[in-house]
C-alpha cells in the first residue's frame, strides 16, 4: 500500500514538474508572473492521499525545477515562492472539502484555497520575497509604497486568476477522478 502511494506521489510530482514548464505570462500583469497548471497534480494528490501527499508533490516539483533550471539569484526563491503558493492553495482546499464532502464543498474549498493563496502570498511578498529578491539581484530597493502597488496590481490578481484557472480545471476533471478514487485501494480514508 505504501509503495503504491509513493509511486503515485512520484508520478504526480513528475507531471506537476512538466506542467510547470508549460507556463505563460498574462498580458496585463508583470512578466515575471507566469501561470501554469502545476498545482493540479498536487491537488489530486491531496484529495486522493491527504494533505501531506499534496505538499510532497509541491516540494518535489519545485526541487526538480531548481535542479534542472536553477534560479537567477542562485538560491531557490522562485521555487520556494511557488511551493508556498501551492501549499496555501491545496491545504485549505483539502480541509474544507473533507469537512463538506460534496461538489459544493469542493467548490467552496477551491474558493477558500484561492483566497488563502492570494492573501498569504501578498503578505509574504511584501515582507520577505520581493525585498529578498531585489537584494539578491542587486536591483534598486523598492519602497513600501512601490511594493504595495506591485502587490495590488500584480500579485493579488495573479494568485486569484491562477486559483480560478486551476479550480475550473479541477472541477472539470473531478468526476473522472472521483470514480478512480472509489475504485482505488490507496485513497486517503477520509476521501
Amino acid at each position: 500500500m505504501q509503495t503504491k502511494k509513493l509511486v503515485l506521489i512520484a508520478v504526480l510530482s513528475s507531471v506537476a514538474f512538466l506542467l510547470m514548464m508549460i507556463n505563460m505570462p498574462l498580458p496585463f500583469l508583470p512578466a515575471f508572473l507566469k501561470i501554469d497548471g502545476s498545482e493540479l497534480p498536487a491537488l489530486i494528490a491531496a484529495i486522493m492521499l491527504g494533505p501531506v501527499a499534496g505538499v510532497s508533490v509541491e516540494a518535489l516539483k519545485n526541487l526538480l525545477h531548481f535542479i534542472m533550471f536553477g534560479s537567477p539569484t542562485g538560491i531557490p526563491i522562485d521555487q520556494v515562492a511557488n511551493f508556498l503558493a501551492g501549499t496555501f492553495f491545496i491545504v485549505p482546499t483539502y480541509f474544507v472539502f473533507k469537512k463538506i464532502n460534496s461538489v459544493k464543498g469542493l467548490i467552496l474549498g477551491l474558493a477558500v484555497g484561492s483566497v488563502s493563496m492570494a492573501i498569504v502570498m501578498s503578505i509574504l511578498n511584501y515582507y520577505a520575497i520581493l525585498p529578498l529578491y531585489t537584494a539578491l539581484l542587486n536591483m534598486p530597493t523598492m519602497s513600501g509604497e512601490e511594493i504595495r502597488a506591485l502587490i495590488v496590481a500584480g500579485i493579488i490578481p495573479f494568485n486569484l486568476i491562477k486559483g480560478l484557472a486551476v479550480s475550473v480545471l479541477f472541477v472539470l476533471i473531478y468526476p473522472k477522478l472521483s470514480s478512480v478514487m472509489r475504485k482505488s485501494s490507496y485513497v486517503d480514508e477520509a476521501a
